[in-house]
């Protein structure tokens, strides 16, 4: 049997066709913004050099780095992210961390110290720093964190069996939130 050429312009489930669809869609996502995105590429500027406490020409240097411009069109999504550092094992953790305590951060990585233990061993948040790190440069990317392959960490203490006091792992993960 012949090819059969089929005319994809005529043909609505033909390749050209959903091409057009999904490239229309995609300028349509793009008209559809938020009010909050809306606001937000109206003041970013104004926001970031005085949250940063930038001079005029520290700003336009800013400005220049296309990276920064991308960064910030994240935020709005950003806001609605949690990153969520659970302790998941532990034996002799000096500052009496449990299985289940949680440490939270927004999605740009600050600490929620409001949410957290009242007391917190920097040896843990040092440990899961770079899975914090990679979360959030997957969120930047646009790609689901929680597929991150490596999400548990351990305080550098290697325990009593090898000569320490004790051990805490932790497992990362990020979740919308809530409201």
């Amino acid at each position: 049997m012949p090819n059969k050429k089929v005319n994809a312009d005529a043909n609505p489930y033909g390749v050209c066709a959903g091409y057009r669809w999904r490239k229309a869609s995609k300028k349509m996502e793009k008209k559809e913004m938020s009010i909050r995105d809306v606001a937000w590429n109206t003041i970013k500027w104004k926001f970031m050099k005085k949250r940063l406490g930038y001079t005029d020409e520290e700003m336009k240097k800013f400005r220049e780095n296309p990276r920064n411009e991308d960064v910030l069109s994240k935020a709005p999504e950003l806001l609605k992210k949690k990153i969520i550092v659970e302790i998941v094992d532990v034996h002799g953790c000096n500052s009496q961390h449990g299985v289940g305590d949680k440490f939270y951060f927004d999605g740009a990585g600050n600490l929620l110290t409001k949410l957290c233990p009242k007391r917190i061993c920097v040896y843990a948040l040092h440990a899961i720093t770079p899975q914090v790190f990679t979360a959030n440069e997957l969120l930047y990317a646009g790609v689901d964190a929680n597929e991150m392959r490596f999400k548990r960490a351990a305080c550098f203490d290697v325990g009593l069996e090898c000569g320490g006091w004790g051990r805490i792992v932790m497992e990362i993960r990020v979740e919308d939130c809530e409201g």
